[in-house]
């Protein structure tokens, strides 16, 4: 676990510790200490702690004028037990709200496991997202955590994309090719 590192080829458009705006604005990272952990298994010390046990997060980019953010996850989304999403939405999604961001693409191919508590967050974050014409997708969830996703019925109030090479395309580009998959899952 400690050597999964959040995706760092954008950090010369945008670092979230350096953006006034971000719920991680100031804060400092280390390179050596290992303090973070998702059960008995340290972290690498660049994800970002928003209040999970099990789930941490790392703002890849938010672009205010266009009004969508990239953030990529690492580790068990529980919200049978920890109410991860809850704690999400609150912590990281509302804020980035409050700063006129709309639509949220979730990188989500180092989410290991997933643990379903009913709906209700994610038909709230939903519908609060489709008021101000936004939404939220998750990208490549590893199949184990997609079938328990669905299971669920989240995927009717967020997406689930794959796009496994999302690292080559630019932040702006990435977007387009999710509006134009979602304009498509809509023609249907």
């Amino acid at each position: 676990m400690h050597t999964l590192e959040p995706y760092y080829n954008w950090q010369h458009i945008y670092v979230s510790k350096h953006d006034s705006r971000s719920p991680f604005f100031g804060k400092e990272y280390s390179e050596f200490a290992f303090s973070q952990t998702i059960y008995n298994y340290y972290i690498h010390p660049q994800w970002d702690d928003f209040g999970s046990r099990t789930l941490y997060c790392k703002v890849l980019l938010s672009d205010y004028e266009e009004g969508y953010a990239v953030i990529e996850l690492l580790g068990e989304w529980n919200d049978a037990v920890e109410n991860d999403i809850m704690i999400f939405k609150r912590a990281v999604l509302e804020h980035f709200q409050n700063e006129s961001i709309r639509k949220f693409i979730l990188i989500a191919e180092n989410v290991l496991n997933f643990h379903s508590d009913g709906t209700d967050y994610y038909e709230e974050l939903s519908a609060e997202l489709q008021e101000i014409k936004g939404w939220a997708v998750c990208l490549n969830m590893p199949q184990q955590s997609e079938i328990e996703f669905k299971q669920a019925g989240n995927h009717h109030f967020m997406e689930l994309f794959n796009i496994p090479e999302w690292r080559s395309y630019r932040p702006f580009h990435l977007l387009n090719k999710v509006e134009s998959l979602l304009g498509a899952r809509l023609l249907r």
